[in-house]
């Protein structure tokens, strides 16, 4: 599996690294505008992101808008509801209308911070990205 990390907190950023490189090769950016040069040079070497975590809050660009980008850019190139990256959103923010423009743009998943590493695997599970027996 390959995997985006877009975290500008380094603690944050470094969790996820951890929990996540267990299961796929990860690539860490710190804002919104390295995390879509990231997915376009993924498609461009025809290696796309199978999971994506965007922070909502990210420095030049937030994550509600990278996520926007993303699926406008997916439904350009055509790529078909199942094979689009999985999107979870993360946040510290108990902000829900953050969580719900997020949902209505098209992201798959949200995690709220501090991030739980069982609800995390659920959800990776409920996603179909990983299997339960891992």
């Amino acid at each position: 599996m390959k995997i985006l990390i877009a975290e500008d907190d380094l603690t944050s950023r470094k969790f996820l690294f951890k929990v996540l490189s267990q299961y796929g090769e990860c690539d860490l950016v710190v804002d919104g505008l390295e995390a879509l040069d990231a997915y376009l040079l993924a498609h461009k070497e025809a290696k796309p992101y199978d999971l994506i975590c965007l922070d909502i809050m990210m420095p030049k660009v937030d994550g509600v808008k990278v996520l926007k980008n993303i699926r406008d850019l997916e439904a350009q190139k055509g790529i078909p509801q199942e094979k689009r990256a999985k999107i979870i959103m993360t946040t510290a923010l108990a902000e829900t209308q953050y969580v719900q423009n997020a949902f209505d743009i098209g992201c798959d998943a949200y995690a709220a911070k501090p991030i739980d590493i069982a609800k995390l695997t659920e959800v990776l599970t409920n996603l179909g990205l990983i299997n339960s027996d891992k």
